[in-house]
């Protein structure tokens, strides 16, 4: 089966808009819902190669926030938002970054897998994101 909104020219998805900064990115909700999906993915994968078994998990928000913090992308967004927003928001910073190739799955997951807990490996991620993004 193929993806019919997969740009076989730079390998990006149609259906992602295009984006002027990178707080139109995090204010995406229906990014961010994508995002959720593909950070679990991407830690579910990263657990599983260190315990050398199949292993199913899910990120908790409180991380997502605290690594959003750390990278300094909350300055980037409204004041006066919620934990949940701001996980959504790197969630959707996270999905951007991999559909637009930008970082890959496998760097995601090997950067998971080397940080000494979760939050440290998603500020990383995040860090990639934030600094190989470009906006035309």
């Amino acid at each position: 089966m193929r993806c019919s909104h997969l740009n076989k020219r730079n390998s990006s998805f149609s259906f992602v808009r295009t984006y002027g900064n990178l707080t139109e990115v995090m204010m995406d909700h229906k990014l961010a819902s994508l995002g959720d999906a593909y950070i679990n993915f991407v830690h579910s994968l990263a657990l599983s190669c260190k315990k050398s078994a199949p292993s199913g998990a899910k990120v908790k928000g409180k991380m997502l926030a605290e690594a959003l913090r750390r990278t300094g992308l909350r300055e980037f967004l409204p004041s006066r938002m919620t934990r949940h927003k701001l996980s959504d928001a790197a969630e959707a910073i996270l999905v951007y970054g991999w559909l637009q190739n930008f970082v890959t799955l496998e760097e995601s997951i090997l950067t998971m897998v080397n940080a000494e807990d979760i939050t440290e490996g998603l500020s990383q991620l995040l860090e990639k994101s934030k600094k190989r993004i470009k906006f035309s």
